[in-house]
């Protein structure tokens, strides 16, 4: 039976999950509120740009009327603010967590506080409300430290501090100064973990768990992973350093406890679950939650995923998980390099032209963020993060080729776009194939030692890269 659906967010994650959705033989009709340029331009997508998505009333009313079949909710935000509970009680059926479960994302000290109740590994922490103790804490703790804003702030709430005055400044800018408004009304100050950083997903059906595929992003805005934080300038999908034995522990000390928790604390989660991991010696150690697909990393799982992604999300939303087939990857890599605006993630320029995009082929994909049409024709920039240019290679090398070929046929003076995404991967395939050819020397004998990896492009300057 075929249904309508309707994809709420309109940023590249949107557009990707409603690129994705539309391809099903079950899906009859796909909306988007409100979409964006390049939503509207896709011929199987409807945009809705007069849907209030803030109003919850609002989107049951037109859901209803619509007569929908399934919700996906693609942002954390109104998912806190209870969009999911309310088509619930108006009986459309939602892909995303209630208020209550969504607490996992919109505050910090929640999730921190779940994760000592239900032994589910994590940083040592405390959170405070008041500056001086906080900065107390810190001086006592010592640098490097972590100091995040409790609530949701856009994926800039978190400073990793070399040192303690560094942290505590992050500390006034969030309590004293309210830089992130009342999502920093609180902040969570928590030890610094060495390793490498992650992200896991997951479908999550109250105690049923599905693991999806794993990915690495970028949220650092200069080359090197140097800069500001950012809601995520590029990723890539497999994450080399997601084991499956790093998985298999991921999914069970951090995904499926938490999924239990819910069901124990009678908020049972409903959703996707993303897990930020930090790995170190092939153990995975949680960072934080997120109560939806990742951006920028939902575009490269969307780009490997090769089964039918609507039937997995409407069994969850109907409590039928269990039932479900278990999602398909393509063995291929997939990449995505974000384009910004000059000057994210500070003051930006909205408004200037963007040109090429329909020099972008198969098997590249432009994923819109921040765009809307311009007057007389054509795109502009209209946001932060403004395309998700995304491809695919049968190593992270080649996908990484392909989506700066297309990155480069995009011609925006008004943007800027990093130019190492991936650059972990790559040094690994290089020793990769520098130790194959290594073995093959010397008659299969494994090579003795491995050297370390490349530093990719560490020592570049921290300046914005003109398109």
């Amino acid at each position: 039976m075929q249904l309508d659906v309707l994809v709420i967010g309109s940023g590249a994650r949107e557009h990707a999950l409603a690129w994705k959705l539309a391809q099903s033989p079950q899906c009859a009709r796909l909306f988007c509120a409100p979409g964006n340029a390049g939503v509207a331009a896709e011929p199987a997508v409807t945009a809705l740009p007069d849907l209030d998505v803030a109003d919850n009333d609002a989107v049951v009313a037109w859901c209803t009327a619509n007569r929908v079949g399934l919700v996906v909710v693609g942002p954390e935000q109104p998912l806190v603010d209870g969009v999911a509970d309310a088509l619930r009680a108006g009986g459309v059926p939602v892909f995303g967590p209630s208020a209550a479960a969504a607490q996992l994302e919109g505050s910090k000290t929640f999730l921190k506080d779940l994760c000592r109740e239900y032994d589910i590994p994590t940083a040592a922490y405390r959170s405070f409300t008041d500056a001086d103790e906080a900065k107390a804490y810190i001086a006592a703790q010592g640098a490097p430290i972590v100091v995040k804003a409790d609530g949701l702030a856009a994926g800039k709430g978190v400073t990793v501090a070399a040192t303690v005055a560094e942290a505590q400044a992050a500390v006034d800018d969030a309590l004293v100064a309210r830089r992130f408004g009342d999502a920093g009304a609180e902040v969570v100050v928590e030890a610094f973990l060495d390793g490498e950083e992650a992200s896991l997903f997951a479908i999550v059906d109250g105690r049923t768990v599905v693991t999806l595929a794993s990915a690495q992003d970028h949220k650092a805005v200069c080359e090197g992973d140097t800069g500001p934080n950012t809601g995520g300038m590029g990723a890539y999908s497999p994450a080399p350093v997601v084991t499956p034995s790093v998985e298999a522990a991921a999914r069970a000390t951090i995904l499926q406890r938490t999924a239990d928790a819910m069901v124990d604390r009678g908020t049972p989660f409903t959703g996707v679950l993303f897990a930020g991991i930090m790995v170190k010696e092939g153990v995975p150690v949680l960072l934080e939650h997120n109560v939806r697909f990742g951006d920028p990393e939902c575009e490269v799982l969307m780009a490997r995923l090769r089964s039918d992604l609507l039937p997995l999300l409407l069994a969850a939303a109907l409590g039928k998980l269990s039932e479900a087939p278990a999602p398909v990857w393509a063995d291929e890599a997939a990449l995505t390099v974000v384009l910004a605006a000059n000057g994210y993630p500070g003051p930006y320029t909205s408004g200037s032209r963007i040109e090429g995009l329909a020099d972008v082929r198969p098997p590249a994909k432009v994923f819109h963020a921040g765009t809307r049409a311009a007057a007389g024709g054509g795109v502009e920039a209209a946001g932060g993060r403004v395309l998700a240019v995304t491809a695919s290679g049968p190593n992270v090398a080649a996908a990484q080729a392909a989506a700066y070929a297309a990155v480069d046929a995009v011609r925006w003076p008004g943007g800027f776009c990093r130019r190492d995404i991936g650059w972990r991967a790559v040094a690994r395939e290089r020793e990769g194939g520098k130790e194959e050819r290594e073995r093959k020397r010397e008659g299969g004998r494994r090579a003795a030692a491995r050297p370390p990896l490349s530093p990719g492009r560490r020592a570049r300057r921290c300046d914005r890269m003109q398109i």
